[in-house]
């Protein structure tokens, strides 16, 4: 592993402020690193925005922050309950709660559960079509884990679970789906293959000897351009999305700050992963201006 890595498990944060015994649940749903869920919730708001539900659905808003954070805790109990195994051959996964032994398989079960039942409540407030395009997302997420097993593309398949609060964003507000909608989902999959190549950059010689195949050790020498390329793929599907809702072309100007953003990320991208935590956490940035952008589109749409 390279030497610039930090552990997954770190005690900062409120974290510190938790029991000790508390402590374990919080890492293992991932608490001490907000990032995922920004990344969870952007979507969201993605969909909600540009299909024009901003000041008319504003409660839904806060409603899927919380089912982001609860959803992604989630996520990474499964995650971790399933590559208990593999995490602890991993120098950067071997002190997750599970790997180590600090959290027992019994009581991750039970966390897990606690966590889908917040996530019930925030499902439960959106309308019946948008449960049932939430709902239909429960089978991506059950067999992401898996997919590192099997195919060099497991970020193809983050992409398409990660970015599922596009669709139940849109369908929330407008009841349907139709082209924008799939367009705006579309960009956000090849961004997420993007944004979590990066973050497998980290983990490359550590995948490799224990068998985890990903985009990051297919990509090989051509990282940086294969992450462009991704990245470009997004750009052109949030402009279709756009340009759908919108035909004017002073309408995809609201995704230029979003596009040099993720220029400087490539640009600065270092190919031995140095700085490969930092540029994945940027993409918070990233979110948020193609959310203002969906915002201002779909306020005027």
């Amino acid at each position: 592993m390279s030497a610039t890595a930090p552990p997954d498990t770190e005690i900062q944060g409120l974290v510190r402020l938790l029991p000790v015994s508390l402590r374990p649940f919080a890492l293992l749903a991932r608490f001490d690193r907000p990032i995922g869920w920004w990344l969870l919730f952007w979507p969201c708001v993605y969909g909600l925005t540009l299909a024009g539900g901003a000041f008319s659905h504003w409660h839904l808003v806060l409603w899927m922050l919380l089912g982001a954070i609860a959803m992604r805790g989630a996520g990474c109990v499964y995650n971790d309950i399933v590559d208990r195994d593999l995490d602890a051959k991993v120098v950067r996964t071997a002190s997750r709660p599970l790997a180590s032994g600090a959290a027992s398989l019994k009581a991750a079960w039970a966390w897990l559960l606690l966590l889908c039942g917040v996530g019930l409540l925030v499902l439960v407030q959106l309308r019946i079509e948008a449960i049932f395009v939430a709902l239909c997302s429960l089978a991506l997420v059950a067999a992401y884990p898996f997919m590192k097993r099997i195919t060099w593309w497991p970020q193809l398949w983050l992409g398409l679970v990660f970015s599922w609060g596009v669709p139940v964003g849109w369908v929330a507000v407008t009841g349907r789906a139709d082209a924008a909608m799939l367009w705006l989902y579309g960009g956000t999959i090849f961004w997420v293959v993007g944004y979590d190549t990066i973050y497998a950059m980290q983990d490359r010689e550590d995948d490799a000897l224990v068998g985890i195949r990903s985009t990051a050790l297919r990509m090989g020498e051509h990282i940086r351009s294969g992450v462009a390329l991704c990245y470009l793929l997004a750009l052109a599907g949030w402009g279709m999305a756009i340009w759908s809702v919108r035909p004017q072309g002073q309408a995809l100007v609201a995704l230029a700050p979003a596009a040099f953003h993720l220029a400087y990320q490539i640009a600065s991208l270092k190919k031995d992963g140095s700085n490969a935590l930092g540029h994945f956490r940027s993409n918070k940035v990233t979110g948020l201006l193609v959310a203002l952008a969906c915002l201002v589109v779909g306020a005027s749409g």
